[in-house]
């Protein structure tokens, strides 16, 4: 499955929502993408499940579409 990752660059600055950034990671579950990207210096926010039509949706609008391999 492909979640959808929302995350601050900086662990150590206050979330700003301008400033969210995001990222495609394949996983199991939520859990496993987490434990994927633990050791990045990364302040998550979010991570959602995209599947379906919104998978296909994000493929086409976004042009930063690219699944990370963890």
């Amino acid at each position: 499955m492909i979640f959808k990752v929302y995350y601050q660059g900086d662990a150590s600055e206050v979330p700003v929502r301008e400033h969210t950034k995001t990222m495609y990671i394949e996983g199991e579950t939520e859990r496993d993408v987490r434990l994927k990207i633990k050791h990045e210096p990364f302040n998550i926010e979010y991570i959602q499940p995209v599947k379906g039509a919104f998978l296909e949706y994000e493929k086409k609008q976004n042009e930063d579409y690219k699944v990370l391999e963890l």
